[in-house]
């Protein structure tokens, strides 16, 4: 619009105000403005209007523009434009002719106060990613704004809004990475653009103005420059940041001691700042460090405290004044000028007054302008997050039925207070998970399914700091502990893996249970079905799947009471009792057997035995009970022994029952002893042979022998002689002859003697059985020396395998065939 042609053509006045959603007319009577770098700039305009009651509709949140005029009243030109939205509007007072009114001149970006959140959520965004968001969000166009930026910005893994307007929120993150704005006019659109920037180059510059005090009340019409004030000020004299990264634990993330002033401040500065923020990750390098790493804030910081230590506070003439412009003071020759305002200054702040009686005035605060120290804005508090927030734990799978981590075990989660959709597993930053114990790969860690509520806390009370306090049930996910079961005590996996701990009294027990293996259990106490039924009590070991017990030192089994737990866990006493008692009647038996020249028990391995039994010497198998021990299968039962013997003792009988079959096969000597009451040997059905195969047969008794063929006859039979001896009478029986003497009398009592011709009765001789037998030795091949307790595989011709372990001798069992055979031997 042109609104010189409405000056000259309506009012003196050299101040406007165009409200183009109002029809009354305006005359502007005063104003007072402020202007200053990062923050918004804010005009109080008063003006009249014959419009006794103007609605509030027309004002409130419509753009205005307030035009300042210069130059002669008939002849005005625009000095400065000032454009933005009305964000308050009153009526002052009224009178017969006029009313007047008062309303407050912002910028758009005022308006983002009004937006509050108490909560948001930005995921993988930088500072000025975050910033444009929110900006496009209020339709902003992008010719509105501008990023004029020197340095690049990371992504954050996440940013979050908390208890703050998208305004203060903005403000605040520009503010903590550097970032500077101001505003400007955009001369075709006639509106107001906001400038974000972090370095010198985004800055206005030729500006000047002369120094010249105006004259009592005529400035004569020139701009010009006076009342120059400096100001100067103690400030701190460097800055050192520190910070700790858990993903990045052994890395010192500590600044170098960072002072801008380059050394030149040495003496005018004091004292030593020393932060432990939690806001980088990175140390960055000490001359040229990247953005949003240690040294970075480290001289951001101390950029901050430098701004406030020279300031220069002015007045001018000047209407096109605004903070971000460089300007340089013009003075005679020599300049009479304080040094600090020789040089350019940047101005920071500026003040606008003016009304119908008096001129414009405005005044300005500024600081030296560097090259080599940019200014930057202060910090604005940041919100601290008290208690924690409910969040779901989440996973990129649907549905997903297992934790989803990264490789260092972090969470992603959703927040029950984002109302905005994000990529599924891509809700929140990785967040790290509170336990009570952790280490070096070991602590106490249960995995967190999708769907899980956590409560997140943040560090030092840092929104953008999250992590997992603890996880919480809800009615979707029900405790495994209720009203229904207060007396237990569970820990219970999604799987159904459960250790589980009664506390009923009279009813304790613990169970450890899988699923796996058709509910393997370790049940210890009073046991009971789902049902809460009692099902047993002690101690329970059971799987549909095998069971190993393994104890490298050794293994004792017994049922013999230890009350309370009262004694020591090898307390075996009543079990070697047992052994001793067994190896005692063992000896005595070996005695009575050598006595009657019969083969003695090897009580010698047994001792051994026992030696190594007792408190569990050697790794060995102690099993006891006082009411005996039951052995049973419907299949084979074995006891075996590799080097040593097998002893079976009883201190009263020892029954062997076979329904079908009792072999016993000895490979060098079989021996039978009944001390007292006999032996008898029968077959109710079928043969009894008896045979030495390779040697004699004697059969000897003190008194009677009886041989005896109840319906058949008895046949003896031998090879080369028969004797049949008593008293010194005898007969012989010796190649086809039969010879008899005696030393007293022969008696016949017959009834009939005969003498008939030669006559033979040959039997023929019975094929004893022959058989193969040998022993082996293991040996190195390579040494020769003999191998003890190597496992071997021999294979005969006929392909039967002998498996087993040399003894300490490297000697393997011996080996027996039929016929002659080869055979092959393997180590294992």
């Amino acid at each position: 619009m042109d609104t010189s042609s409405i000056i000259t053509g309506t009012t003196l006045n050299r101040y406007q105000l165009d409200i183009p959603s109002c029809t009354a007319s305006l005359d502007v009577e005063e104003f007072s403005g402020a202007e200053k770098l990062s923050e918004l700039y804010y005009y109080t305009i008063t003006f009249t209007s014959a419009e006794k009651n103007i609605d509030a509709a027309q004002l409130l949140s419509k753009p205005a523009m307030l035009t300042m005029g210069g130059g002669a009243l008939q002849q005005l030109a625009d000095c400065k434009r000032v454009h933005g939205v009305i964000t308050t509007f009153r009526r002052v007072n009224r009178s017969e002719d006029q009313s007047t009114y008062q309303i407050t001149l912002q910028p758009f970006l005022s308006l983002l106060d009004k937006q509050f959140r108490s909560h948001r959520f930005f995921v993988n965004k930088s500072v000025p990613e975050v910033v444009e968001q929110v900006l496009q969000e209020h339709h902003l166009h992008d010719w509105e704004y501008e990023f004029n930026l020197k340095q690049h910005y990371p992504r954050r893994e996440q940013i979050n809004q908390y208890q703050e307007s998208d305004l203060a929120f903005i403000q605040r993150l520009l503010a903590e990475v550097g970032i500077f704005y101001f505003f400007t006019l955009q001369e075709e659109a006639q509106s107001e653009v906001v400038h974000f920037a972090d370095a010198q180059r985004a800055l206005m510059f030729d500006k000047t103005l002369p120094v010249n005090s105006p004259s009592g009340m005529s400035d004569s019409g020139a701009e010009s420059i006076w009342g120059l004030n400096i100001t100067h000020n103690v400030v701190e004299a460097n800055v050192t940041t520190r910070d700790y990264n858990p993903r990045d634990a052994q890395s010192v993330l500590q600044s170098a001691t960072a002072d801008m002033t380059r050394g030149n401040g040495e003496g005018i500065t004091y004292g030593e700042v020393y932060h432990y923020k939690l806001r980088h990750r990175e140390r960055g390098d000490k001359i040229d460090p990247q953005t949003e790493t240690a040294n970075f804030y480290a001289r951001l910081d101390h950029e901050r405290f430098l701004a406030h230590q020279t300031l220069i506070t002015a007045s001018s003439t000047a209407a096109w004044l605004a903070p971000a412009q460089v300007l340089t003071v013009t003075d005679s020759l020599p300049s009479t000028l304080p040094a600090p305002v020789q040089d350019p200054l940047l101005i920071t702040g500026t003040g606008f007054t003016a009304s119908r009686r008096e001129a414009l005035r405005v005044s300005l605060l500024a600081v030296p302008y560097s090259e080599t120290l940019c200014w930057r804005p202060p910090l604005l508090p940041r919100p601290k997050v008290t208690g924690t927030m409910t969040a779901r734990v989440t996973s990129a799978k649907a549905n997903d039925i297992y934790a989803w981590q990264d490789a260092s075990g972090l969470y992603r989660v959703k927040f029950d207070a984002d109302r905005e959709e994000k990529g599924q597993g891509q809700e929140s930053m990785p967040v790290r998970l509170a336990k009570p114990y952790g280490g070096d790969v070991y602590g106490f860690h249960f995995p967190l399914i999708q769907g899980t509520e956590v409560a997140i806390a943040f560090h030092e009370g840092d929104p953008d700091r999250p992590y997992i306090a603890h996880a919480l049930h809800d009615s979707r996910h029900v405790d495994p502990v209720t009203e229904k079961n207060s007396t237990r005590n569970v820990i219970r996996t999604p799987a159904n893996n459960k250790l589980r701990m009664e506390d009923k009294r009279g009813e304790e027990h613990i169970k450890l249970s899988t699923e796996y293996g058709g509910k393997t259990q370790l049940n210890l106490g009073h046991n009971v079905n789902a049902q809460r039924e009692l099902r047993g009590e002690g101690a329970e070991l059971r799987t549909d799947k095998w069971v190993s017990i393994r104890g490298g030192a050794g293994v004792f089994i017994s049922a013999d009471k230890q009350p309370s737990a009262g004694d020591r866990m090898l307390a075996m006493e009543e079990a070697i009792a047992q052994l001793e008692n067994a190896l005692g009647i063992a000896k005595s038996l070996a005695s009575a057997a050598e006595s009657a020249q019969a083969l003695p028990s090897d009580t010698g391995n047994q001792q051994t035995l026992n030696d190594a039994l007792k408190e569990l010497a050697q790794p060995g198998i102690v099993l006891n009970a006082p009411q005996g021990v039951s052995i049973s299968s419907p299949q084979a039962v074995r006891l075996s022994s590799g080097s040593a013997c097998v002893g079976i003792v009883s201190q009263q009988n020892t029954d062997i029952s076979a329904l079908k079959r009792f072999t016993v096969a000895a490979g060098e000597a079989v021996s039978l002893l009944a001390r007292k009451a006999g032996m008898k040997l029968f077959a109710a059905k079928g043969k009894i042979e008896i045979q030495a195969q390779d040697d004699a047969l004697e059969a000897t008794a003190k008194k009677d022998i009886t041989v005896t063929s109840v319906e058949g006859r008895v046949e003896i039979t031998a090879a080369e002689e028969l004797v049949v001896n008593c008293a010194g009478a005898y007969i012989r029986l010796s190649g086809g002859n039969i010879e008899l003497g005696c030393p007293g009398n022969i008696l016949l009592k017959s009834a009939n003697v005969q003498k008939m011709g030669k006559a033979d009765f040959r039997v023929p001789p019975l094929e004893l059985p022959k058989g193969f037998e040998e022993r082996f030795t293991v040996k190195d091949q390579k040494t020769g020396e003999i191998v003890p307790f190597a496992r071997y595989r021999i294979t005969t011709e006929k392909g039967q395998v002998f498996e087993g372990r040399a003894d300490a001798d490297g000697k393997t069992a011996s080996v027996y065939t039929a016929l002659p055979e080869s055979i092959k031997i393997e180590l294992l």
